[in-house]
């Protein structure tokens, strides 16, 4: 223990650490102190004083936690942030996230999740940051103008994930656009073929006729020779 009575606490693996200071045993007690990193939004802040009774927000990002991500998170209907990105979660994203009515930022990225995201998440209208990104989400993204204010980025590493705000508006196996610009390719090849066609029907056609032509000279000349010949 260091010499002022102060003990350190090492961070977890994750984005919180936190320390703890007390006062030395003699003199008068001093009120605990915490400092706490949180990491929201992409940036990092930091909170001191009396800071787990006031924290409304949960960053578990960045610690390998692995399978399902618990429905009961949806029953902490007071947080504000919760962060579970650069985790192996796997599964669906849990519809219970829908009574999050007051979060305003909610990350998820870099995890395994799969499914679909759940179309109740449009209701959570105090949502101001979300992303979903670099996972195995499928489907159309929930129609919805507030989703379309978090950007493609929100929303981007997932390969069978189409709608606005991503520029794929749907999957591109099957995506019309995606097939017409193929067809026109594949009616240029084909116009292609053809020409190259006529080309080398015109050039075998024009090949007979100039061997044709020099038999028949060859002929002409050899009958003129004869005649000539005869006459003589």
């Amino acid at each position: 223990m260091p010499p002022d009575g102060s003990i350190s606490m090492p961070p977890p693996d994750g984005s919180i650490s936190s320390s703890t200071a007390e006062a030395p045993n003699s003199g008068p007690p001093m009120r605990k102190e915490e400092t706490v990193e949180f990491r929201t939004k992409n940036n990092s802040y930091f909170y001191q004083g009396k800071v787990l009774t006031g924290m409304s927000g949960i960053d578990l990002s960045c610690n390998k936690l692995t399978g399902l991500i618990p429905q009961q998170i949806g029953n902490l209907t007071g947080i504000r942030t919760l962060n579970l990105s650069h985790n192996n979660f796997t599964g669906p994203i849990p519809p219970t996230f829908a009574k999050l009515r007051q979060i305003e930022s909610l990350d998820l990225s870099y995890n395994n999740l799969n499914g679909k995201i759940p179309p109740q998440l449009v209701e959570l209208y105090s949502l101001s940051f979300f992303s979903v990104a670099h996972n195995n989400l499928s489907g159309n993204i929930p129609k919805s103008t507030q989703f379309c204010t978090y950007g493609d980025n929100g929303f981007e590493g997932n390969p069978f994930l189409y709608g606005l705000p991503l520029s794929k508006s749907c999957d591109t196996t099957t995506s019309p656009s995606s097939l017409m610009p193929r067809a026109s390719t594949d009616n240029g090849e084909d116009n292609d073929l053809f020409d190259m066609d006529i080309f080398y029907i015109s050039f075998i056609v024009s090949y007979i006729i100039v061997l044709l032509g020099i038999a028949i000279a060859a002929i002409y000349k050899s009958l003129l020779a004869a005649v000539f010949v005869l006459s003589g």
